[in-house]
């Protein structure tokens, strides 16, 4: 596994990003919510529309998807009558160029009845999307629905980019960051499998003449599901496919400050797991730490997938493996009462101080049975205990 790099800036770490794909196709990164992913793919972008020698005009060099382009599409809910619904385009972005000409109504279908149940029309005159179903026009969709439909339009106009059309030609710059909030796994893992297609499709892309003419990618996301199902179908060889050259990392921001910091997981598509790990540690910890409730489901999240690496069905085995038998029991207890509730990291709930001695002492001994090399993502809090890091580790 490669060591960590740290970056100042953005901007910085655009140019390590860019240097990359001189010599791959592709790199995944992994990151927590509130790491800077949106503000790098946009630096990104930046980066590649900025007037340069190779560049005089400034013409943008990348294609991404990211919170902006969800923005680009807001809704008019007719107040008044409460009937003529839509969701309204905005037409001044350059992602829509070519709409109008590449009538891509059957693509956009075809992509979505794989993971939604409602139709759409699209009035290319007027920028206005309305919805059906069962009958009903007019219809509002749910956040989570719209966010799927935004993501098909997306795959419908990177297929068509991949083909050549003229509205696209200059990108050369594929970025991707975090395409699936609001999706349940089983989705999840659907768009990363149909993703993971077209980016080798993209990868492998020649001319007209044959010559290779790859595009590159930069994909992003914090979803642990949707990175390993992707790294899965990434690195997996392909009958009569080249392999796509790929870098992954964890990209981390460790305190509040510019510094960025990149980890090398070739091997370990996992790492993000053990990151976690060291993430409760900080948290945990009594004078410098904060806990809140919804660090028990992280908790029992990384016991369920440590059970998994070493083939259990559920975390009963990690609680079972534990030397203290008195406190077994009531580590079950806590995991299941406290682990299930709808603790949300974008509405945070502090953790009691009965609850924080408990979880203080699961987390560890469950790192010191299990003894996780924990990484050092960020410097160390004062007064934090040394992290043992044995050489058999294991790394789910």
């Amino acid at each position: 596994m490669s060591g960590i790099r740290k970056y100042q800036s953005l901007r910085s770490l655009v140019t390590r990003l860019r240097d990359d794909l001189n010599n791959v196709e592709l790199v995944l990164l992994y990151a927590y919510n509130r790491t800077g992913k949106t503000r790098l793919s946009m630096a990104f972008k930046d980066e590649g529309k900025r007037k340069t020698k190779k560049n005089p005009q400034g013409v943008a060099d990348t294609l991404y998807f990211n919170a902006f382009t969800e923005d680009l599409f807001t809704w008019e809910n007719d107040l008044d009558g409460d009937v003529l619904r839509h969701l309204q385009i905005n037409p001044d972005s350059s992602l829509f160029n070519g709409l109008k000409e590449l009538a891509l109504d059957q693509p956009i279908a075809s992509y979505l009845s794989r993971y939604a149940e409602f139709d759409f029309d699209i009035d290319y005159e007027a920028w206005k999307v309305r919805f059906r179903k069962d009958g009903a026009d007019n219809i509002k969709i749910s956040r989570g629905e719209q966010n799927i439909f935004i993501w098909c339009l997306f795959m419908a106009i990177c297929e068509r980019m991949l083909d050549g059309h003229v509205s696209y030609q200059s990108f050369k710059y594929l970025y991707i960051d975090d395409p699936i909030s609001s999706l349940d796994d089983n989705n999840a893992i659907s768009v990363a499998c149909d993703l993971a297609k077209l980016l080798r499709r993209a990868a492998s892309r020649v001319d007209g003449n044959g010559t290779p003419a790859p595009i590159k990618i930069i994909f992003s996301s914090h979803h642990a599901l949707f990175f390993n199902v992707m790294c899965n179908e990434i690195g997996r060889a392909k009958e009569g496919e080249a392999k796509v050259a790929n870098k992954r990392y964890f990209l981390h921001r460790p305190d509040s400050s510019g510094v960025y910091t990149l980890r090398g997981t070739e091997d370990t598509p996992y790492f993000h797991h053990v990151a976690t790990l060291a993430e409760l540690k900080r948290a945990a910890h009594p004078r410098s730490g904060k806990l809140y409730t919804f660090h028990f489901n992280a908790l029992r999240s990384i016991m369920e997938k440590t059970a998994a690496f070493f083939g259990h069905a559920d975390v009963s085995f990690c609680i079972k493996a534990l030397d203290n038998e008195e406190d077994r029991a009531l580590y079950n207890r806590a995991l299941n009462l406290l682990s299930h509730g709808a603790y949300s990291i974008y509405d945070p709930t502090p953790m009691g101080d009965d609850n924080q001695d408990l979880f203080r002492r699961l987390l560890d001994d469950f790192l010191a049975k299990f003894q996780f090399a924990l990484p050092e993502l960020a410097d160390k809090p004062v007064g934090a205990a040394p992290t043992a890091t044995p050489s058999a580790a294991p790394s789910p």
